[in-house]
């Protein structure tokens, strides 16, 4: 009987799994997506790798000199490692993050400028016995610049900083900053 319902289960994921991929290149079609991978370094030592899933609903506006302004969504799942503490070495960061982006419209390769602001939460808000970010929900603000390139406008490279802290929502509220430099593909 157990044989008899792992084979159920395995055609079930496998299903899900089909639908999950085909769901995801239906929806390609319409919008773009892109995969992003980030390293950063900020202060206490602590460094930071960044997974980001990345969508494009191609919201564009205010057209200027060739240049236009775009909204992105990201959603991020990211590691910190320090080596300053006694409490915690490793703290996961999960959020999403609305953009707006001054790009250039047309070119091989399209500089552009961001910024935006989202919500974050992490495992662990205690980095060391020493400091401490006050609470796991944290807002992320960042600012950034980098270049779209590709025969499809595929790559992406780019530079930010990112200042994370629980906005006085709750004390202590040091914040700490990352700079941050990250790799994009577009599907």
């Amino acid at each position: 009987m157990e044989k008899k319902n792992k084979a159920w289960i395995d055609l079930a994921l496998k299903a899900a799994v089909a639908a999950a991929i085909f769901g995801v290149s239906a929806l390609a079609s319409a919008d773009q997506f892109g995969v992003q991978i980030a390293g950063g370094l900020a202060d206490h030592h602590v460094r930071k790798l960044d997974l980001g899933f990345v969508w494009d609903p191609n919201l564009t506006w205010w057209e200027i000199g060739g240049w236009h302004f775009a909204l992105i969504g990201e959603a991020h799942a990211a590691w910190w490692h320090t080596n300053e503490g006694n409490v915690h070495e490793n703290i996961g960061e999960f959020g999403v993050t609305p953009v707006v982006r001054f790009i250039r419209g047309s070119g091989s390769v399209r500089p552009f400028v961001e910024a935006g602001v989202g919500v974050r939460v992490l495992t662990s808000p205690r980095i060391s016995s020493t400091f401490t970010l006050g609470s796991a929900f944290q807002f992320a603000d960042m600012v950034g610049a980098g270049a779209q390139f590709g025969d499809h406008q595929q790559y992406q490279f780019g530079y930010r900083f990112q200042h994370v802290s629980n906005g006085g929502m709750k004390e202590p509220n040091p914040g700490i900053n990352f700079h941050q430099v990250y790799v994009q593909y577009n599907f």
